[in-house]
């Protein structure tokens, strides 16, 4: 399968996955409540955010979508300590759940707990890890292929 094709069967299914999300925490809204509702709210956030990342670049590593969305989602929250969010937040039910009025510090917890678990999700369906270890010098197509280099018998 060419790259162009592997590229947007990811981003079909991202998107698949990001209209799932959004209608599993407007859903956790409705049918859980308090912390349930809250906090899975909160990590669906940070999933979502995930998700968008790869959205945006189908071959992301998963440890790098995880930093991006752990990142961004925790500027989002940072940001509303200015108190920047809260007069649209009052306005605008949209620019609340995009987010948020207040600051809440769990909520950071809960944002790694979601990109983690988009990760270890995203990393299990690809089959991606880690980068192979490679020695200085060595092009990145030697490591993992057959070629070795010349320090190794064959």
């Amino acid at each position: 399968m060419s790259d162009t094709r592997v590229r947007t069967r990811t981003r079909l299914v991202a998107a698949a996955v990001a209209g799932g999300t959004v209608v599993a925490g407007l859903g956790i809204r409705v049918v859980a409540g308090g912390g349930v509702a809250k906090y899975g709210g909160v990590a669906l956030y940070a999933v979502l955010v995930y998700v968008l990342v790869v959205i945006a670049a189908p071959r992301v590593r998963p440890v790098v979508a995880c930093a991006v969305a752990f990142g961004f989602s925790c500027a989002v929250e940072l940001l509303q300590l200015s108190g920047v969010t809260a007069g649209p937040a009052e306005r605008s039910v949209v620019v609340r759940l995009v987010l948020g009025s207040t600051f809440n510090a769990p909520d950071l917890l809960w944002y790694a707990v979601g990109a983690a678990t988009a990760a270890l999700a995203h990393a299990s369906v690809t089959g991606r890890r880690a980068a192979p270890a490679r020695r200085p010098g060595v092009p990145r197509a030697a490591v993992g292929g057959r070629w070795r280099g010349p320090w190794r018998s064959r």
